[in-house]
Protein backbone atom coordinates (compact mmCIF):
# COMPACT_ATOMS: atom_id res chain seq x y z
CA UNK A 1 0.00 0.00 0.00
CA UNK A 2 1.16 3.61 -0.48
CA UNK A 3 -0.33 7.04 0.35
CA UNK A 4 -1.02 10.17 -2.02
CA UNK A 5 -1.50 13.59 -0.83
CA UNK A 6 -3.06 16.28 -3.53
CA UNK A 7 -1.77 19.71 -1.02
CA UNK A 8 -4.15 21.55 -3.29
CA UNK A 9 -7.90 22.65 -2.37
CA UNK A 10 -9.39 19.85 -4.40
CA UNK A 11 -12.94 19.26 -5.00
CA UNK A 12 -14.45 15.25 -4.40
CA UNK A 13 -15.00 15.67 -8.82
CA UNK A 14 -11.05 16.32 -8.96
CA UNK A 15 -9.81 13.39 -6.70
CA UNK A 16 -12.05 10.91 -7.99
CA UNK A 17 -10.87 11.96 -11.69
CA UNK A 18 -6.86 11.61 -10.05
CA UNK A 19 -7.74 8.32 -8.46
CA UNK A 20 -9.47 7.29 -11.53
CA UNK A 21 -6.35 8.02 -13.72
CA UNK A 22 -4.04 6.25 -11.24
CA UNK A 23 -6.28 3.03 -11.66
CA UNK A 24 -5.66 3.54 -15.43
CA UNK A 25 -2.07 4.03 -15.15
CA UNK A 26 -1.23 0.73 -12.93
CA UNK A 27 -3.52 -1.33 -14.64
CA UNK A 28 -1.83 -1.35 -17.83
CA UNK A 29 0.32 -4.38 -18.56
CA UNK A 30 4.24 -4.18 -18.21
CA UNK A 31 7.15 -6.08 -19.73
CA UNK A 32 8.72 -8.28 -16.72
CA UNK A 33 11.39 -10.64 -18.30
CA UNK A 34 9.80 -11.08 -21.51
CA UNK A 35 6.20 -12.08 -19.89
CA UNK A 36 3.48 -9.35 -19.80
CA UNK A 37 2.29 -9.13 -16.15
CA UNK A 38 -1.20 -6.90 -15.30
CA UNK A 39 -1.92 -6.28 -11.84
CA UNK A 40 -4.51 -4.09 -10.22
CA UNK A 41 -5.59 -1.42 -7.68
CA UNK A 42 -8.01 -0.34 -5.36
CA UNK A 43 -8.55 3.45 -4.10
CA UNK A 44 -9.60 4.91 -0.84
CA UNK A 45 -9.86 8.55 -0.43
CA UNK A 46 -10.34 11.03 2.34
CA UNK A 47 -11.09 14.63 2.49
CA UNK A 48 -10.11 17.37 4.36
CA UNK A 49 -11.48 18.79 6.09
CA UNK A 50 -14.72 16.78 6.54
CA UNK A 51 -13.06 13.53 7.15
CA UNK A 52 -10.39 14.57 9.46
CA UNK A 53 -8.11 17.06 10.63
CA UNK A 54 -4.84 15.28 11.24
CA UNK A 55 -3.19 12.71 9.41
CA UNK A 56 -3.70 9.87 11.29
CA UNK A 57 -7.57 10.82 11.41
CA UNK A 58 -7.19 10.70 7.36
CA UNK A 59 -5.22 8.09 7.04
CA UNK A 60 -7.29 5.83 9.34
CA UNK A 61 -10.46 6.71 6.89
CA UNK A 62 -9.18 6.47 4.18
CA UNK A 63 -8.14 3.18 4.70
CA UNK A 64 -11.54 2.16 5.69
CA UNK A 65 -12.70 3.50 1.85
CA UNK A 66 -10.04 1.54 0.80
CA UNK A 67 -11.28 -1.81 2.24
CA UNK A 68 -14.69 -1.11 0.86
CA UNK A 69 -13.01 -0.56 -2.80
CA UNK A 70 -11.51 -3.94 -1.92
CA UNK A 71 -14.70 -5.47 -0.65
CA UNK A 72 -16.57 -4.24 -4.01
CA UNK A 73 -14.32 -6.65 -6.08
CA UNK A 74 -11.17 -4.02 -6.59
CA UNK A 75 -10.25 -1.72 -9.33
CA UNK A 76 -11.91 1.03 -8.34
CA UNK A 77 -12.15 3.89 -6.01
CA UNK A 78 -14.31 4.52 -3.06
CA UNK A 79 -14.66 8.14 -0.58
CA UNK A 80 -15.11 7.45 2.97
CA UNK A 81 -18.43 7.67 4.54
CA UNK A 82 -19.37 8.60 8.17
CA UNK A 83 -21.35 5.06 7.65
CA UNK A 84 -17.70 2.94 7.44
CA UNK A 85 -17.02 4.53 10.91
CA UNK A 86 -20.17 3.16 12.61
CA UNK A 87 -19.57 -0.44 10.92
CA UNK A 88 -15.85 -0.11 11.85
CA UNK A 89 -16.81 0.25 15.44
CA UNK A 90 -19.14 -2.68 14.80
CA UNK A 91 -16.35 -4.36 13.58
CA UNK A 92 -13.71 -4.12 16.17
CA UNK A 93 -16.92 -4.63 19.12
CA UNK A 94 -17.75 -8.12 17.53
CA UNK A 95 -14.00 -9.01 17.71
CA UNK A 96 -13.87 -8.01 21.28
CA UNK A 97 -16.80 -10.16 21.92
CA UNK A 98 -15.66 -13.06 19.85
CA UNK A 99 -12.29 -13.03 21.90
CA UNK A 100 -14.09 -13.88 25.77
CA UNK A 101 -16.65 -15.33 24.13
CA UNK A 102 -14.85 -19.10 24.57
CA UNK A 103 -14.40 -17.63 28.41
CA UNK A 104 -17.64 -16.72 28.72
CA UNK A 105 -19.49 -20.20 27.50
CA UNK A 106 -21.70 -17.76 24.77
CA UNK A 107 -21.17 -20.69 21.75
CA UNK A 108 -23.31 -23.72 21.99
CA UNK A 109 -23.77 -26.65 18.88
CA UNK A 110 -27.25 -27.33 17.24
CA UNK A 111 -28.16 -30.09 15.19
CA UNK A 112 -30.18 -30.52 12.26
CA UNK A 113 -30.79 -34.56 11.31
CA UNK A 114 -29.69 -36.49 8.47
CA UNK A 115 -32.64 -38.59 7.15
CA UNK A 116 -31.79 -41.58 5.39
CA UNK A 117 -34.80 -42.31 2.86
CA UNK A 118 -34.83 -45.94 2.77
CA UNK A 119 -35.95 -46.73 6.10
CA UNK A 120 -37.02 -42.54 7.00
CA UNK A 121 -34.89 -42.93 10.51
CA UNK A 122 -32.57 -40.11 11.18
CA UNK A 123 -29.02 -41.68 10.25
CA UNK A 124 -27.26 -39.03 11.58
CA UNK A 125 -26.99 -34.90 12.71
CA UNK A 126 -24.79 -32.51 10.96
CA UNK A 127 -23.29 -30.11 14.11
CA UNK A 128 -23.90 -26.14 13.43
CA UNK A 129 -22.57 -23.63 15.66
CA UNK A 130 -24.50 -21.06 17.17
CA UNK A 131 -23.09 -17.94 19.07
CA UNK A 132 -25.59 -17.04 22.04
CA UNK A 133 -24.70 -12.84 22.60
CA UNK A 134 -25.27 -12.07 26.14
CA UNK A 135 -26.67 -8.55 24.87
CA UNK A 136 -27.49 -9.40 21.12
CA UNK A 137 -28.69 -12.61 21.19
CA UNK A 138 -28.29 -15.12 19.25
CA UNK A 139 -26.00 -13.79 16.51
CA UNK A 140 -25.87 -15.74 12.60
CA UNK A 141 -22.29 -18.00 11.88
CA UNK A 142 -22.76 -15.93 8.35
CA UNK A 143 -21.67 -12.55 10.32
CA UNK A 144 -19.23 -13.57 13.41
CA UNK A 145 -17.55 -16.12 11.04
CA UNK A 146 -15.68 -14.00 8.84
CA UNK A 147 -14.75 -12.09 11.63
CA UNK A 148 -13.43 -15.10 13.22
CA UNK A 149 -11.18 -15.85 10.14
CA UNK A 150 -9.83 -12.46 9.50
CA UNK A 151 -8.48 -12.40 13.20
CA UNK A 152 -7.76 -15.93 13.43
CA UNK A 153 -10.00 -17.46 15.87
CA UNK A 154 -11.69 -20.10 13.20
CA UNK A 155 -9.40 -23.03 14.30
CA UNK A 156 -9.52 -22.83 17.99
CA UNK A 157 -13.41 -22.50 17.01
CA UNK A 158 -13.33 -25.44 14.90
CA UNK A 159 -11.24 -27.38 17.32
CA UNK A 160 -14.33 -26.44 19.86
CA UNK A 161 -16.86 -27.51 17.86
CA UNK A 162 -15.22 -31.10 16.87
CA UNK A 163 -14.52 -32.08 20.59
CA UNK A 164 -18.11 -30.25 21.47
CA UNK A 165 -20.01 -32.22 18.74
CA UNK A 166 -17.87 -35.91 19.23
CA UNK A 167 -18.42 -35.43 23.49
CA UNK A 168 -22.32 -35.25 22.54
CA UNK A 169 -22.99 -37.83 19.96
CA UNK A 170 -21.79 -40.56 22.17
CA UNK A 171 -24.74 -40.10 24.26
CA UNK A 172 -26.66 -41.33 20.89
CA UNK A 173 -27.36 -44.49 19.84
CA UNK A 174 -24.83 -46.01 18.18
CA UNK A 175 -26.27 -46.12 14.80
CA UNK A 176 -26.33 -42.35 14.70
CA UNK A 177 -23.73 -40.43 13.03
CA UNK A 178 -22.56 -36.82 14.18
CA UNK A 179 -20.72 -34.62 11.25
CA UNK A 180 -18.35 -32.27 11.33
CA UNK A 181 -17.45 -29.33 9.47
CA UNK A 182 -13.76 -28.52 8.76
CA UNK A 183 -12.56 -25.14 7.56
CA UNK A 184 -9.26 -24.55 5.06
CA UNK A 185 -7.66 -22.84 8.25
CA UNK A 186 -7.91 -26.39 10.34
CA UNK A 187 -5.95 -27.26 7.36
CA UNK A 188 -3.39 -25.05 7.53
CA UNK A 189 -2.89 -25.50 10.94
CA UNK A 190 -1.82 -28.80 10.14
CA UNK A 191 -2.63 -30.20 13.83
CA UNK A 192 -5.79 -30.87 12.65
CA UNK A 193 -5.40 -35.25 12.45
CA UNK A 194 -4.15 -35.26 16.05
CA UNK A 195 -6.99 -32.99 17.08
CA UNK A 196 -9.63 -35.57 15.89
CA UNK A 197 -7.51 -38.45 17.70
CA UNK A 198 -7.93 -36.22 20.62
CA UNK A 199 -11.29 -35.86 20.36
CA UNK A 200 -11.99 -39.08 19.97
CA UNK A 201 -10.31 -40.39 22.74
CA UNK A 202 -11.46 -37.63 25.15
CA UNK A 203 -14.97 -38.40 23.96
CA UNK A 204 -14.86 -42.38 23.20
CA UNK A 205 -16.86 -41.50 20.18
CA UNK A 206 -16.29 -44.56 17.59
CA UNK A 207 -14.24 -43.21 14.09
CA UNK A 208 -16.94 -44.78 12.23
CA UNK A 209 -19.32 -42.52 14.00
CA UNK A 210 -17.73 -39.34 12.87
CA UNK A 211 -18.01 -37.78 9.79
CA UNK A 212 -15.95 -34.36 8.84
CA UNK A 213 -17.53 -32.05 6.06
CA UNK A 214 -15.22 -30.30 3.27
CA UNK A 215 -15.46 -27.86 0.64
CA UNK A 216 -13.46 -27.62 -2.48
CA UNK A 217 -11.56 -24.31 -1.29
CA UNK A 218 -9.44 -27.23 0.32
CA UNK A 219 -7.80 -27.67 -2.32
CA UNK A 220 -7.54 -24.68 -3.55
CA UNK A 221 -3.95 -24.22 -2.12
CA UNK A 222 -1.58 -26.81 -1.07
CA UNK A 223 -3.29 -29.26 -2.56
CA UNK A 224 -0.75 -32.39 -2.02
CA UNK A 225 -0.77 -31.18 1.60
CA UNK A 226 -4.33 -31.36 2.78
CA UNK A 227 -4.75 -34.28 0.21
CA UNK A 228 -2.18 -36.26 2.61
CA UNK A 229 -4.33 -35.00 6.07
CA UNK A 230 -7.26 -36.65 4.26
CA UNK A 231 -5.81 -39.62 3.71
CA UNK A 232 -4.77 -39.85 7.47
CA UNK A 233 -8.16 -38.82 8.70
CA UNK A 234 -9.20 -41.92 6.73
CA UNK A 235 -7.06 -43.73 7.96
CA UNK A 236 -8.38 -43.39 11.08
CA UNK A 237 -11.78 -44.80 10.33
CA UNK A 238 -14.04 -41.76 10.00
CA UNK A 239 -15.86 -40.78 7.19
CA UNK A 240 -14.69 -37.72 4.56
CA UNK A 241 -17.57 -35.65 2.82
CA UNK A 242 -17.87 -33.41 0.33
CA UNK A 243 -20.14 -30.50 0.85
CA UNK A 244 -22.15 -28.19 -1.66
CA UNK A 245 -21.43 -30.29 -4.38
CA UNK A 246 -21.90 -29.50 -7.60
CA UNK A 247 -21.25 -25.30 -7.31
CA UNK A 248 -17.76 -25.12 -7.48
CA UNK A 249 -15.56 -25.34 -10.53
CA UNK A 250 -14.29 -29.02 -10.77
CA UNK A 251 -15.99 -30.95 -8.55
CA UNK A 252 -15.57 -33.94 -10.51
CA UNK A 253 -12.34 -33.82 -10.44
CA UNK A 254 -11.98 -34.35 -7.02
CA UNK A 255 -13.88 -37.48 -6.72
CA UNK A 256 -10.88 -38.42 -8.66
CA UNK A 257 -7.97 -37.22 -6.26
CA UNK A 258 -9.70 -38.88 -3.16
CA UNK A 259 -12.29 -41.37 -2.41
CA UNK A 260 -14.87 -39.57 -0.98
CA UNK A 261 -17.48 -41.38 1.17
CA UNK A 262 -20.25 -39.02 0.94
CA UNK A 263 -21.45 -36.16 -1.48
CA UNK A 264 -23.90 -33.32 -0.18
CA UNK A 265 -25.96 -31.95 -3.22
CA UNK A 266 -26.10 -28.25 -2.67
CA UNK A 267 -28.98 -27.15 -1.88
CA UNK A 268 -29.37 -24.18 -4.91
CA UNK A 269 -29.98 -27.41 -7.28
CA UNK A 270 -33.13 -28.92 -4.70
CA UNK A 271 -34.82 -25.22 -4.46
CA UNK A 272 -35.51 -25.06 -8.08
CA UNK A 273 -36.18 -28.81 -8.44
CA UNK A 274 -39.70 -27.94 -9.89
CA UNK A 275 -39.01 -24.84 -11.60
CA UNK A 276 -36.11 -25.65 -13.64
CA UNK A 277 -35.43 -28.71 -15.58
CA UNK A 278 -30.94 -27.94 -15.57
CA UNK A 279 -31.20 -28.48 -11.92
CA UNK A 280 -33.16 -31.76 -11.96
CA UNK A 281 -30.95 -32.78 -14.68
CA UNK A 282 -27.99 -32.14 -12.03
CA UNK A 283 -29.41 -33.37 -9.52
CA UNK A 284 -30.14 -36.63 -11.36
CA UNK A 285 -26.36 -36.82 -12.53
CA UNK A 286 -25.00 -36.21 -8.95
CA UNK A 287 -27.53 -39.16 -8.08
CA UNK A 288 -26.14 -41.65 -10.81
CA UNK A 289 -22.65 -40.82 -10.26
CA UNK A 290 -22.63 -41.71 -6.43
CA UNK A 291 -24.62 -44.85 -7.66
CA UNK A 292 -21.98 -45.65 -10.12
CA UNK A 293 -18.97 -44.72 -7.81
CA UNK A 294 -20.64 -46.28 -4.47
CA UNK A 295 -20.80 -42.60 -2.96
CA UNK A 296 -24.08 -41.88 -0.08
CA UNK A 297 -25.62 -38.88 -1.83
CA UNK A 298 -26.96 -36.69 0.89
CA UNK A 299 -29.95 -33.91 -0.91
CA UNK A 300 -29.55 -30.34 1.64
CA UNK A 301 -32.66 -28.11 1.87
CA UNK A 302 -35.33 -30.19 1.01
CA UNK A 303 -38.23 -28.60 2.30
CA UNK A 304 -41.07 -30.33 0.41
CA UNK A 305 -42.90 -33.61 0.22
CA UNK A 306 -42.70 -33.00 -3.50
CA UNK A 307 -38.67 -32.74 -3.48
CA UNK A 308 -38.55 -35.66 -0.95
CA UNK A 309 -40.66 -37.90 -3.55
CA UNK A 310 -38.87 -36.89 -6.63
CA UNK A 311 -35.20 -37.48 -4.87
CA UNK A 312 -36.66 -40.96 -3.58
CA UNK A 313 -37.24 -41.47 -7.32
CA UNK A 314 -34.04 -39.97 -8.54
CA UNK A 315 -32.11 -42.79 -5.88
CA UNK A 316 -30.73 -40.29 -3.45
CA UNK A 317 -29.76 -41.86 -0.41
CA UNK A 318 -30.38 -39.26 2.29
CA UNK A 319 -31.83 -36.12 2.74
CA UNK A 320 -31.28 -32.97 5.10
CA UNK A 321 -34.09 -29.81 5.58
CA UNK A 322 -36.59 -28.00 7.19
CA UNK A 323 -39.17 -30.43 6.20
CA UNK A 324 -37.57 -32.45 8.71
CA UNK A 325 -36.64 -30.46 11.07
CA UNK A 326 -34.82 -27.24 11.97
CA UNK A 327 -30.86 -27.37 13.96
CA UNK A 328 -32.11 -28.05 16.96
CA UNK A 329 -30.10 -27.49 19.97
CA UNK A 330 -28.54 -30.65 22.39
CA UNK A 331 -31.50 -31.09 24.97
CA UNK A 332 -33.79 -31.82 21.96
CA UNK A 333 -31.82 -34.57 20.28
CA UNK A 334 -33.65 -37.14 22.28
CA UNK A 335 -36.96 -36.19 21.36
CA UNK A 336 -36.19 -36.12 17.77
CA UNK A 337 -34.77 -39.72 17.33
CA UNK A 338 -37.97 -40.87 19.57
CA UNK A 339 -40.68 -38.84 17.10
CA UNK A 340 -38.67 -40.34 14.11
CA UNK A 341 -38.80 -43.52 15.47
CA UNK A 342 -42.48 -43.44 16.03
CA UNK A 343 -42.93 -41.65 12.28
CA UNK A 344 -41.24 -45.03 10.95
CA UNK A 345 -43.28 -47.42 12.81
CA UNK A 346 -46.34 -45.92 10.91
CA UNK A 347 -44.46 -45.59 7.12
CA UNK A 348 -43.68 -49.54 8.15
Amino acid sequence: EFAVILAADVSPNEASACAGLLIDMLKAPYDLDGQEMVIGASIGIALSPGDGTTPEELMRNADMALYRAKSDGGGVHHFFEREMDLQAQKRRDMEFDLRRAFANGEFELHYQPLVSIASDRISGFESLLRWRHPEKGMISPAEFIPVAEDIGLISQLGEWVLREACAEAVKWPVDVKVAVNLSPAQFRSRNLVQVVVSALAQSGLSPRRLELEITESIFLAETDANLAILHQLRELGVSISMDDFGTGYSSLSYLRSFPFDKIKIDRSFVKDLAQRPDCGAIVRAISGLGRSLNITTTAEGVETEDQLDWLRAEGCNEVQGFLFSAARPAAEIAKLLADFGQRASRAA
